[in-house]
């Protein structure tokens, strides 16, 4: 399983320079909620809900949503290794992340955040290999 940072989908979304490799599309996915949010919360920003937003619901509706619960929460609330802190919603990305690797789930974080692929590997979280076409 992987586990989508909202910069994925937006690298995607957005035709960024960097985007994720087709493949990753057929993976099984999975985010928090908090990813789709993120996700339309940009798009309107940039004023690209109407000519993007199709495409948002189909790509969304392909990632498992994970509710922002308690255990992920109080995960969230804790300090994090590594050598900088995540801020607030990447930390509710890694303790959503880590719930599901708790829960007995093989899984890796994909982000282009570099700082919270750090944190994610100091937590022993793989990260998926964007770069991989």
């Amino acid at each position: 399983m992987i586990y989508l940072d909202t910069s994925v989908i937006l690298a995607y979304l957005m035709a960024e320079d960097r985007s994720p490799p087709e493949s990753l599309w057929r993976e099984t996915l999975a985010s928090s909620r908090l990813m789709e949010v993120e996700t339309w919360n940009r798009l309107h920003a940039h004023g690209l809900a109407d000519s993007r937003g199709e495409h948002a619901r189909t790509l969304i509706a392909q990632v498992a949503m994970l509710e922002l619960n308690q255990p992920v929460i109080a995960r969230a609330l804790e300090p994090f290794p590594g050598p900088s802190f995540p801020r607030t919603l990447d930390a509710l990305h890694l303790a959503s992340c880590a719930w599901l690797r708790d829960s007995g789930r093989a899984v890796s974080l994909a982000s282009y955040d570099r700082r919270m692929t750090a944190t994610a590997r100091a937590m022993d979280i793989p990260v998926f290999d964007l770069d991989v076409s």
